[in-house]
């Protein structure tokens, strides 16, 4: 996984270069899987726009019909890839997307056979000068854009308010801008968290919709239908608010009619839609054990297109298999789909139940193949700890069941793994949080999405021990710290690692009459049953930081230790039933043996030890060796009140036994750091995704 190599792969004629990066250059990628087939090319999509209303339509709504007007016939689903805003080692408002990255990612996105690229907010001139250039180049096969624009000020969470003119002005704006930029006609100054420059590339041909807004706070939300019950509805020219709609409903009706009204002065028209997701979606839950998801609903079909809009809208959906919990619950969800009981197939089909008439786009779903996870779901479909080639699986079985209920497209989350992002069960282990983009967490299943990894690149091992029975070296890189155990003699059935990050504890380590050395956290290796589990001492189990009824209570305690652990979910009760629903972990201390280098035989992108002959390697998370923040150095003491306090580092302590002998090292020393370097792959299975994306690909 750290070693500098320089890899080729050829799919087709086409040469993909990928990045291993520090800000500066790039080196080719290593190829996604031996046999790798890109998607056949099939029949012309080359734009071709119908007149409808005196406007050039490229896309419009027929009905729950999507259609889309190309040259070889109108097609009506859209399989397609979300991008996000920026690159490992930068935050989202950063917009770190350069000319370089897109002139590697669109080919290759082109090759997976998609169809759409959505994209969250305005991204940088290049993105869209890039988009064009690849699109004139590939006629027949373009990328049509799928633009959201953002609420640039939040606020309304505090305020209650959606109404306030600040939030209302600044979104106005943003989608005035965002208009011109697809328009190549926007020249914008610097702005804090939004992408800056001049835009003079006109992508407006190959635009197929708009996605607007954020996935809404439910109890924002319902404070500002509230507080704004007497507002009007909505009657503008383009877009209007229906019978009983919500106060909510009428401000985004008045958003989208603004965006409409600026495509129609520019003689353009394509449905529009905002961000919806299952916590605020029309349906009633009564199962949900949570408040908060299931408080108040918005509704597509109460924000209506006039007939002088003939692009129309749609209802667009966020929409995972396991979040929130009434996937679990409910039972009119359990349907029988492909043989089995599948509740997102029934909850999709609810979906389109409820917006007949209207077409439905999963604008985001997907799986992460992340170490961490935060949820469970029925079928195996959590919220992560999945092996790259079950992620894709997952994510291909989704996209058929998409295609298959008659929705009009599926967009899959995401195209590269992103390490700004957060988790609610590691966030509070993460400090400070603004510098979270610097390393990229196996812990945090957000941060691994991506269809394509992005795998940081460390430096060589450095010997920390040579003893007569063994020597010890160590590397780390932005996601792991590495220990490579070399024997001189045969492996004993106990290897044991203690981890001494910040001292203190009791006399032993668990389960043995080990001397700790003042460890916090461990290694126990048993190679006669093939087994590894991480520990740390209790009084530094991070899992109380979740706050939750139970998780500061001794948990497989041996010896003032516990099995490391993440919380998965809390206690709650079903409504329905009165059911009480323990809290849930996932023991992510079992750790998992396997091949770590990527693009060798047999790799497991979960596995973090693996035994060959008389050598022991190790990769640990920097979070189950208690590091709040390793790029600066900071470790994490949850303290007794259940807050996180962090502490400054040196170096990491490691005692090793081979069986009872102790070898003492010099420890883990590494320099913070500032500039983060990443190696981009395609992950393993991806061929999974290819062939389901051709599968539901009109042609």
């Amino acid at each position: 996984m750290r070693a500098r190599r320089r890899w080729v792969f050829v799919l087709g004629v086409l040469v993909l270069l990928a990045g291993q990066q520090a800000c500066t250059g790039s080196s080719p990628a290593p190829p996604p899987a031996p046999g790798f087939v890109p998607a056949p090319p099939g029949p012309s999509w080359a734009p071709n726009p119908q007149r409808a209303g005196g406007l050039s339509a490229l896309a419009q709504t027929e009905g729950d019909r999507y259609v889309l007007h190309t040259a070889h016939g109108d097609v009506d689903f859209l399989p397609g890839v979300n991008l996000g805003s920026t690159t490992p080692g930068h935050q989202p408002g950063e917009v770190d997307i350069s000319a370089e990255d897109l002139r590697r990612w669109l080919p290759l996105m082109g090759q997976f056979g998609f169809r759409v690229l959505r994209v969250y907010t305005i991204l940088p001139p290049a993105f869209y000068t890039e988009l064009a250039a690849y699109n004139t180049a590939h006629e027949n096969a373009p990328l049509f854009l799928m633009q959201g624009v953002y609420l640039p000020d939040e606020s309304y969470v505090e305020k209650g308010n959606l109404y306030d003119p600040a939030i209302t002005n600044s979104f106005t704006g943003e989608i005035r801008d965002a208009v011109a930029a697809v328009h190549g006609d926007l020249n914008r100054g610097t702005m804090p968290g939004r992408a800056t420059g001049r835009w003079t590339t006109d992508v407006s041909r190959w635009l197929a919709g708009w996605i607007i807004g954020s996935e809404l706070d439910p109890y924002a939300v319902r404070a500002s239908d509230v507080r704004n019950a007497d507002a009007p509805k909505f009657q503008g020219r383009y877009f209007r608010s229906g019978d009983g709609a919500s106060p909510t409903e009428s401000w985004l009706a008045a958003r989208m009619d603004e965006l409409a009204a600026a495509e129609a002065q520019r003689g353009q028209t394509v449905p529009v839609a905002f961000i919806n997701w299952p916590t605020l979606d029309p349906l009633r839950h009564p199962d949900e054990p949570r408040e908060g998801e299931d408080l108040v609903g918005v509704d597509a079909n109460r924000v209506l297109a006039t007939a002088a809009w003939p692009g129309g809208t749609f209802a667009s959906y966020h929409a995972y298999p396991y979040y929130p919990d009434f996937q679990r619950y409910e039972p009119d969800l359990q349907i029988d789909w492909n043989g089995r009981t599948d509740p997102y197939a029934g909850y999709l089909s609810a979906l389109r139940r409820h917006h007949a008439g209207m077409p439905v786009m999963i604008s985001e779903f997907g799986v992460p193949s992340s170490l961490g996870t935060s949820h469970s779901a029925p079928l195996d479909r959590g919220q992560g700890n999945h092996p790259e080639a079950e992620a894709m699986a997952q994510d291909a079985d989704m996209l058929r069941t998409i295609r298959a209920l008659g929705l009009a497209g599926g967009l899959l989350f995401a195209w590269t793994d992103e390490w700004f992002k957060l988790s609610w069960n590691t966030a509070g282990r993460q400090l400070p949080a603004d510098r979270r983009q610097l390393w990229h967490d196996p812990l945090t299943n957000e941060q691994y999405f991506g269809l394509v990894a992005t795998d940081p690149v460390g430096g060589p091992p450095e010997v920390i021990a040579d003893d007569p029975a063994a020597t010890v070296r160590a590397a780390t890189d932005e996601s792991w710290v590495h220990v490579e155990l070399r024997s001189s003699n045969d492996l004993p059935g106990l290897i044991a690692l203690g981890f001494d990050v910040v001292g203190g504890g009791g006399p032993w380590l668990p389960g043995t009459r080990l001397p700790a050395n003042g460890a916090d956290y461990a290694v126990l290796i048993d190679t006669t049953r093939n087994q590894a589990q991480a520990w740390v001492r209790a009084d530094l189990d991070p899992t109380v930081l979740d706050n939750l009824p139970g998780t500061d209570a001794p948990a497989g305690d041996v010896d003032g230790w516990r099995p490391q652990r993440l919380t998965t979910n809390g206690a709650h009760t079903i409504p329905t039933t009165g059911q009480a629903l323990p809290a849930e972990f996932f023991d992510v201390g079992d750790l998992r043996r396997g091949e770590m280098t990527p693009g060798a035989p047999g790799y497991d992108n979960l596995a973090t030890w693996q035994v060959a002959g008389r050598t022991v390697t190790l990769r640990l998370p920097w979070g189950l060796l208690g590091m709040a923040d390793p790029s600066s150095k900071l470790a994490l003491v949850p303290r007794p009140d259940h807050t996180a306090a962090t502490v400054p580092v040196d170096h990491i302590g490691l005692t090793v036994y081979l069986g009872d002998r102790r070898i003492d090292t010099g420890g883990i020393t590494w320099q913070s750091w500032q500039d983060v370097r990443y190696r981009e792959r395609v992950k393993d299975g991806a061929q999974t995704y290819v062939d389901a994306v051709t599968a539901v690909t009109p042609r």
